[in-house]
């Protein structure tokens, strides 16, 4: 079987299997990478770039060597290896997940009940709950939901229809190795540059074609669009701001403003100035946008790989 036909027919079964079941609980493939990468922090760190670039490398390039030698070890078994990529895609896609979260929170939040929506947020972004307000909780959920569909989702699949399971896997490390030390902690500032740095190229691919698909895929394809175009380039992150500003246009709503990481607040620029302030309603719009991106960004994705599959049987 073709490489390009195993990636599409086992991402579609990892995607299904994400959305029945979701992540386990216990015994996730990622967390046990985030301990695997914290030990290697414990014995490398220094306030130093070169030392955080060592732990990048080593990190992200050993899941990416395991993807592939687990890929060559499978590569005369054409149900193996479709089962492979199956379960790089499950590990490493969080749509489910992050559909659950979210809509905790705004059921929470439906109910009156703001504490209960506090107490849940950590488990969706890493903003100080305390501070906000309903309407700021709201808002900190849209965001995350945005971002993570890039993210969680995506940037994944784009990833592995380029490079089959080390593409997912090392997508996914790439972007836990930025959650872990790519913020501007004073421990982190020097350390963390490496990781952030290489998130951001990573992650630019994945980032456009889920502002695109939240164009096509939103109630607002102009307003996605036009808050896309005025707006992304004020985001200090530049894949953030992409999806962000498209999710704030399609959904005609006002993302950004004043939030607060860790004790240390950040004003950061409105988002689709043009829209209306979140409400907690408009959390689950943006939970059913971003699993329409999902859908669609397995489609494109795989008639991509197939595509380029065709052209290079052609020439042979």
């Amino acid at each position: 079987m073709r490489a390009d036909r195993i990636f599409v027919y086992g991402a579609t079964v990892g995607l299904v299997v994400d959305r029945l079941v979701g992540d386990p609980r216990r015994g996730h493939p990622v967390a046990a990478f985030g301990r695997a990468a914290a030990a290697v922090e414990r014995l490398l760190w220094r306030d130093d770039r070169g030392r955080g670039a060592l732990h990048t490398a080593v990190c992200a390039g050993g899941a990416v060597a395991l993807g592939a030698l687990a890929s060559r070890a499978v590569r005369r078994s054409p149900a193996a290896s479709v089962a492979l990529t199956a379960a790089a895609t499950w590990a490493v896609v969080g749509g489910t997940s992050l559909s659950r979260e979210a809509r905790l929170v705004g059921e929470a939040l439906a109910a009156g009940d703001v504490e209960a929506a506090r107490a849940r947020l950590p488990h969706l972004c890493g903003r100080d709950p305390q501070s906000l307000d309903e309407q700021q909780i709201a808002r900190a959920v849209v965001e995350s939901v945005a971002e993570n569909t890039s993210d969680a989702v995506v940037g994944a699949l784009v990833w592995g229809a380029v490079a089959g399971v080390p593409g997912l896997v090392g997508f996914r490390a790439v972007n836990t190795l930025d959650a872990m030390v790519g913020h501007k902690s004073p421990r982190h500032r020097r350390y963390g540059w490496a990781s952030a740095r290489l998130d951001d190229v990573a992650g630019w691919p994945g980032a456009r074609l889920t502002a695109v698909l939240a164009a096509i895929a939103g109630p607002d394809p102009r307003g996605a669009v036009r808050a896309w175009r005025a707006d992304a380039a004020k985001h200090p992150s530049p894949n953030a701001g992409p999806v962000e500003a498209s999710f704030a246009g399609a959904l005609g709503v006002r993302l950004g403003g004043t939030l607060s990481y860790g004790g240390r607040v950040e004003h950061r620029p409105v988002l689709g100035g043009e829209g209306r302030a979140v409400e907690f309603g408009d959390i689950d719009r943006a939970v059913r946008l971003s699993q329409r991106i999902g859908v669609l960004a397995l489609v494109a994705c795989a008639g991509a790989r197939l595509a380029l599959g065709a052209m290079r049987g052609r020439r042979t």
